[in-house]
């Protein structure tokens, strides 16, 4: 794990941990305030000696504290209620599957959809031991060769029947790289590093480095490119989307400055004429282009109650958010007259206090109707039914929050890294 890397992650363990602490200290302020009818909080007293004197105060000791006691019993229990229902759905969950494993193959649970049972079972003769931080990987357009970041290098490999050669190794960026997308209708790929430099791949007999561009003043969040490959748009640490389109060479077209902290994530939808947003400022951005102005605008604001690093259109008009605490993701609903997004409903996955690799893209693999969301320690595997449901299928377990990883565009193969094993693993599906 290079230095500059451990700095950054670094700053996001304490931006998370001083947010949490905040929020505790908030409410154990109001609840004193309440207690002593003051006219002024405690956190606002200029002086620490009159803070301390003030708890100490005798006085306290004789405040009738029923109500204390019960504001403090309501703010604990809807945590408690919370611990209560995730154990219940867990042992109902763990009970459903005792059942279906003890009945007769001909008595055996239905599939609420088209599709299967199935998991992501590892090969594990086929982990690759490494010590650098792999935050990106891509695949071509047959699968046949794998991209993945490792610091500041980027090695390309070659894979077949599940087993990756390493075959180049690039040394052109000179910070670590955290984006890598294929371009599928030719031998070329991108990629964008924490210093906010892109890079444009060609392959004559050897990968070379065609085009190089400065493209934000922070670290690539996320790339994304349309199906033409004509068009591909970044966001970055620095707050801002930009879009990039293809003329002799690749030039910048748009920038979008309404997100006011660091931008981690970017979805576009099957027409190509909207683009999803969510950042560090608790905002999701809903931009579409105008062809008459030839121009992105941003048509809707939604502000969430936290945070989050993944989101990704399902279709044109519904599309998922995953906050980086709790255990719900939400699924917004295009309204069919207001023509805005709205919260429909959630789907319980695994609970998490905190969220890290945010490089990890959701992804919605059509053909299988399948969402993979990485949350907490966490990649869960959410299958879409024909009744528009969403059911957690599978969740993969690790011993890190640090976990990096891509889908394969068929759905056939998982390859994921995470910083406890140190491994590049690969995973592929088996229905059951």
């Amino acid at each position: 794990m290079s230095k500059e890397m451990f700095i950054r992650q670094l700053e996001y363990d304490f931006k998370v941990i001083e947010k949490q602490l905040d929020q505790s200290f908030d409410k154990i302020n109001n609840l004193i305030d309440q207690v002593f009818i003051m006219d002024s909080p405690i956190y606002k007293l200029s002086c620490p000696k009159q803070e301390l004197y003030l708890l100490k105060d005798p006085q306290f000791n004789l405040i009738d504290q029923t109500n204390f006691k019960s504001n403090i019993v309501q703010e604990v229990k809807p945590l408690i209620i919370s611990k209560i229902t995730q154990q219940v759905n867990l042992k109902q969950q763990s009970d459903q599957q005792l059942q279906q494993s003890s009945l007769p193959q001909s008595q055996s649970i239905q599939c609420p959809s088209q599709f299967k049972p199935f998991n992501y079972q590892i090969i594990k003769d086929n982990s690759i031991y490494q010590n650098e931080w792999c935050c990106a990987m891509a695949y071509n357009k047959d699968c046949s060769c794998v991209a993945l970041s490792c610091d500041k290098q980027i090695k390309i490999y070659e894979f077949k029947q599940a087993i990756l050669k390493q075959i180049h190794v690039l040394y052109q960026h000179q910070k670590d790289v955290l984006t890598l997308s294929f371009m599928k209708k030719s031998n070329q790929f991108i990629s964008g590093d924490s210093g906010g430099s892109i890079l444009i791949w060609s392959i004559n007999k050897k990968w070379y480095c065609s085009q190089t561009i400065q493209a934000h003043i922070g670290s690539i969040r996320c790339l994304i490119m349309n199906n033409n490959e004509d068009l591909f748009i970044t966001s970055s640490y620095d707050n801002t989307i930009k879009f990039w389109v293809k003329q002799n060479d690749w030039i910048w077209q748009q920038t979008i400055t309404d997100h006011k902290l660091q931008v981690n994530q970017l979805s576009l939808n099957d027409k190509e004429n909207k683009v999803i947003s969510c950042g560090e400022d608790k905002l999701i951005l809903v931009i579409e282009y105008f062809e008459s102005d030839k121009k992105w605008i941003v048509i809707q604001n939604i502000t969430v109650e936290d945070l989050g690093c993944r989101i990704c259109f399902i279709n044109n008009n519904q599309f998922t958010f995953q906050p980086i605490i709790g255990n719900l993701m939400h699924v917004y609903q295009m309204n069919n007259i207001s023509k805005q997004f709205v919260k429909t409903k959630d789907i319980n996955v695994n609970e998490s206090d905190s969220d890290f690799g945010e490089l990890f893209p959701q992804q919605f693999l059509k053909q299988k109707q399948l969402l993979v969301s990485k949350h907490g320690n966490s990649i869960n595997l959410i299958r879409k039914t024909e009744v528009d449901q969403f059911i957690v299928e599978q969740s993969i377990q690790f011993d890190s929050y640090y976990i990096f990883g891509q889908m394969s565009d068929d759905g056939e193969y998982l390859i994921t890294w995470d910083s406890q094993s140190n491994q590049i693993q690969i995973r592929k599906y088996a229905e059951q």
